[in-house]
């Protein structure tokens, strides 16, 4: 027997959540506008995770506005990647795009955290304007997602407040088991404030 899901995604007239971080002022978000942006893509996670679906390629190019306003609201896409998963139970393949990829995809043991730290990656772009883990080749990038930690000394971290900072840290915790989950991070004082 068979089961099928579909998806129906409203049209949406308001492009990528790239094209509109690209067309920022160097392309950053100011701390209130991204906590909005993340909060919406949060809640997508938490609703996901809470039917046991992982989106597993959580990325800005996946995120749509309903339309061109400024306030527009965020839709989820591309769940061409996605998969459902027992509690308990972790997936074993490598899926996703590498500068958003979780530490625990790499290792093959990977849950609905992965879609955590991804989101934990866009907000880190949303509010310096750069990724948090660079290098020219997949490899290289996979290496830096697995050894490194993400620098919060240079510009502009030092002026975005320790609310934000502590937010994003706590998303890209590389121990998946002591990473918040959607549900915990949408309790942040981060995601409530604004």
């Amino acid at each position: 027997m068979f089961i099928f899901f579909y998806f129906f995604i409203r049209l949406c007239e308001g492009g990528e959540l790239l094209d509109r971080i690209l067309a920022k002022k160097d392309s950053r978000y100011t701390e209130k506008d991204a906590a909005i942006v993340v909060r919406q893509m949060l809640k997508v996670a938490a609703e996901c995770h809470l039917h046991g679906l992982v989106h597993r390629d959580m990325k800005p190019e996946n995120f749509l506005f309903k339309s061109t306003e400024e306030n527009s609201p965020l839709k989820a896409t591309d769940f061409g990647l996605s998969d459902f998963i027992e509690p308990g139970k972790k997936f074993h393949d490598i899926v996703g795009s590498a500068y958003y990829v979780a530490p625990e995809v790499l290792k093959r043991k990977s849950g609905p955290e992965s879609d955590v730290w991804s989101i934990g990656v866009i907000t880190y772009i949303l509010l310096c304007g750069r990724r948090p883990f660079w290098d020219r080749t997949e490899d290289g990038i996979f290496r830096e997602v697995l050894r490194n930690k993400p620098d919060f000394r240079r510009k502009p971290w030092p002026s975005i407040s320790n609310s934000a900072k502590d937010f994003v840290k706590k998303l890209l915790v590389k121990d998946p088991h002591v990473r918040l989950t959607a549900a915990q991070a949408l309790c942040m004082c981060f995601t409530l404030n604004f």
